[in-house]
């Protein structure tokens, strides 16, 4: 298994595909090799953002600057902060195939976890992006939808959504607390409102959002919100104090 990152929705499946393939390796960025190692999910980002992920282990990492034997091909590691501090891509220049796990999408890139920790991230972004476009891959494999090959206009639409976001932060922690209410909602399929708001207000990123972002509003105001925004998207629908996910 090769996790370009170890946010839940990428590793989640490890520990089950570890049961039935005992023989498999598992490849993890260096970052939080010593997280997995001594199983810290505090450190992994799990509790903060109120996901779960059950324990695995790891084989090996995927050091940026080294190479990788995938398929029979020779793959290059790469740093690709950014989404993610430790998230790294793999680069094969034979095929020119890029493994682009959050750093660039068809249309856009994952949310930026340092800018809503209160760090820097935005830049990164930008620098994953200038090195996404100096690799010239042909065939683009996201971590999330269709694999595509128009890299001059998902550079484009990653570029504007950045720029985006930098002009208005407070749009960028809005989205940011959307998924991580979205992922919650992929993880349980249907929860009550009750529920919900009550693993947000023990979920620490929410607070520190809430605090930040979001002082004028009450607590539940807020994410109430949040599900309503995501049902008028059509990625959630909500009846009779029940949410589900769509």
């Amino acid at each position: 298994m090769v996790n370009t990152h170890l946010h839940s929705d990428h590793c989640g499946g490890n520990a089950a595909l570890q049961r039935l393939f005992p023989t498999a390796k598992t490849l993890i960025p260096p970052g939080q090799a010593a997280d997995v190692k001594n199983w810290n999910p505090a450190g992994l980002g799990y509790v903060g953002t109120g996901q779960y992920c059950e324990q695995f282990t790891y084989s090996d990492v995927l050091a940026p600057g080294s190479q990788v034997s995938l398929g029979g091909r020779h793959w290059s590691v790469y740093a690709a902060e950014g989404h993610d501090p430790h998230s790294v891509v793999l680069f094969e220049p034979l095929s020119r195939v890029l493994i682009s796990a959050d750093a660039l999408w068809e249309d856009g890139f994952g949310v930026v976890f340092p800018e809503l920790d209160g760090s820097s991230g935005f830049d990164a972004v930008e620098d994953t992006l200038s090195l996404i476009e100096s690799l010239n891959p042909a065939v683009v494999i996201p971590g999330h939808g269709a694999v595509f090959n128009n890299l001059p206009a998902a550079l484009a639409s990653a570029r504007s959504r950045l720029a985006a976001f930098k002009a208005a932060p407070l749009r960028h922690a809005s989205h940011g607390a959307k998924v991580l209410v979205k992922f919650k909602l992929l993880e349980l399929q249907q929860v009550s409102e009750k529920h919900l708001l009550d693993w947000a207000q023990a979920t620490s990123y929410f607070g520190s959002l809430h605090q930040k972002w979001f002082p004028e509003f009450e607590v539940s105001e807020w994410i109430d919100s949040l599900v309503e925004q995501l049902a008028r998207a059509g990625v959630a629908r909500r009846h009779e104090g029940i949410v589900y996910n769509v």
